[in-house]
Order: C-alpha cells, then sequence, then structure tokens
C-alpha cells in the first residue's frame, strides 16, 4: 500500500512542480479569509484518488477539498489527503509545502507519505516498521533541554481564532526555548519532528489531514504525538503537539493549561507544575521528562 501512496504523492508533487514555475498564473479562490485554495490543490487532489482508487477501489477518501464525496462509504481502510498543505506558501512562492496522504484502518493510522517537491524529499512510515526520509531511517531529536529545543508551530489566521491565547502560549514557550519556527505547512512540520530538524511542535485548529501522515512518521521514528494535555487520540480534536519524548514531556507541563479538554483542576496543576519550572533549573526538570511523557501519552 505504501508503494502506490508515494506514487500518487509523487505523482501530485510533479503537477505542484510544474504549476510551480508559473505560480502567478495559477487560479486563487478564497474558502475564507486568509484561506485559499488554488486549481493546483484541486487537480493534485483528483490526480491522487484516482491513483489510489484504481489500485484500491474499495476503499474510502476523505480529502481536504473533495471530503468525502470519492470512495467507498463505509470501508475500514480511509485514504486522509492534503493535495498541498502550505497553500499560502505556495501561492507567494515560498517553498514550504508538502502533499500529505495517509491510510487509517478501522480508524488507526497505519500508512504515511509526506512529500516535498521542493526538496524531492519522501518521508514514509508504516506502523510496526519505522520511518524514513529517502532512504535513510529516521529517528526524532535526543535533546532533553527545553533552552536548547527548536519549537515548530502554526500562527492563528481564520476569523474566530482565539489570538489572545495563543499569544499566551507563544510567550511561554518562547522564554524556555532556542526559539519558535512558523514554517506554514503543519505536515512538513511534523515531518520536521520525526526527522529531528526540530525538537517539538504544536498547533491548534489543525484538520484530521493536516496530522494524520505526520503523527505516523512521528510515533515511528520514536516520538510522542496528542492533544495539548498529552492524550494520543487527538486527530479530530484540533489539537496536536508532538515532539522528542523528553521535549514532548515538559511540551505538556507548558501547554497543557490551554488545552480545551483540561478540566479545572488539571488546569491549577499545570500552573503548578509550571511555576516549578520557572524556579528550577531545566536541566533538572529534564530528567523526570520521560515519565511526564509516557504518562501523558497513555
Amino acid at each position: 500500500m505504501i508503494n502506490v501512496a508515494v506514487k500518487a504523492a509523487r505523482a501530485a508533487g510533479s503537477l505542484i512542480n510544474r504549476a510551480a514555475l508559473d505560480v502567478e498564473s495559477v487560479r486563487i479562490a478564497k474558502k475564507m479569509i486568509n484561506d485559499f485554495v488554488t486549481e493546483v490543490d484541486q487537480a493534485a487532489e483528483k490526480v491522487i484518488i484516482e491513483t489510489l482508487l484504481a489500485a484500491y477501489p474499495g476503499h474510502g477518501i476523505w480529502a481536504e477539498e473533495s471530503g468525502r464525496e470519492h470512495g467507498a462509504k463505509d470501508s475500514e481502510f480511509v485514504w486522509i489527503i492534503d493535495p498541498l498543505d502550505g497553500t499560502t506558501n505556495f501561492i507567494h512562492g515560498f517553498p514550504f509545502y508538502c502533499v500529505s496522504i495517509a491510510l487509517a484502518v478501522k480508524g488507526k493510522i497505519e500508512q504515511a507519505v509526506i512529500y516535498d517537491p521542493n526538496r524531492n524529499d519522501l518521508f514514509t512510515a508504516t506502523k510496526g516498521r519505522g520511518a524514513y526520509l529517502n532512504d535513510r531511517r529516521l529517528r526524532v531529536s535526543k535533546r532533553i533541554r527545553m533552552q536548547e529545543a527548536l519549537i515548530s508551530t502554526g500562527f492563528p489566521f481564520r476569523p474566530g481564532d482565539d489570538f489572545n491565547t495563543y499569544l499566551r502560549m507563544m510567550g511561554d514557550m518562547m522564554q524556555r526555548t532556542a526559539g519558535l519556527r512558523r514554517p506554514g505547512a503543519a505536515a512538513l512540520d511534523l515531518a520536521y519532528v520525526a526527522a529531528g530538524y526540530t525538537d517539538g511542535f504544536f498547533e491548534s485548529g489543525l484538520h484530521p489531514w493536516d496530522a494524520a501522515a505526520g503523527s505516523l512518521l512521528v510515533t515511528e521514528a520514536g516520538g510522542l504525538v496528542g492533544n495539548f494535555t498529552g492524550e494520543a487520540d487527538f486527530l479530530e480534536q484540533k489539537e496536536c503537539m508532538a515532539g522528542n519524548p523528553s521535549i514532548y514531556g515538559q511540551m505538556v507541563t507548558i501547554l497543557g493549561k490551554y488545552s480545551k479538554f483540561a478540566n479545572a483542576g488539571e488546569k491549577a496543576a499545570v500552573r503548578q507544575a509550571l511555576a516549578e519550572l520557572a524556579n528550577h533549573p531545566a536541566d533538572t526538570q529534564a530528567e523526570n521528562t520521560q515519565a511526564d511523557a509516557s504518562d501523558g501519552a497513555a
């Protein structure tokens, strides 16, 4: 199955690369304020769906642009597709976007492909068999100190997004890390956590097609993925946090109070833990983060 997904991702990537040669001529429409779709998104999605259903006509499809319009409606096998994650980057010629394809079997992600057509980087993962970048096995980073960690995120950009809460989240993270980055394509952000290029990632407002493939890459590379309180069943909760086990545990401590799934008691406990984190050296805190991460992912 992974080979068919790779074929579909490369076909979409070729189409995207051709369009990028003359991006000014690409037709663009708005789904809502600051949320764009192009004819390239739609054409890439079409070629992905055609490739997948030609091989697996009995499978279901859940795609960003066409939803569940295609494929079988009652299959246990569902392909989750983002044909062009980072559309805003693409239409500005900013070279950070990708194709994301995942296969869910009975609701669990078992195959993942993320393809960066700019760099010809192919990230793949199969559940239980590891994650790869091209032919290289991936492992998450080994950093354990938050002040040495590079964390990626996504800024809110849609009407109704809670900008003030995000600014508080960003402030809490910025003062405890080596830096924050906002590249603009969540699927590729997660792939970079899996590759160890960044140590962690967090974002709210994501849809399943943004994070499905990347989440498997991270876990197969030895990392953890969940919502802001560390719960692993996050995919449809519009909260996503990922990292190596040590950094993930500390991110739960910092971001847990912002989760819409944390009750008042949990938020108070997180505030207390955050106060303790501020009053103790980060290397002392890091000694206990592996246990924190394991508890958070349970």
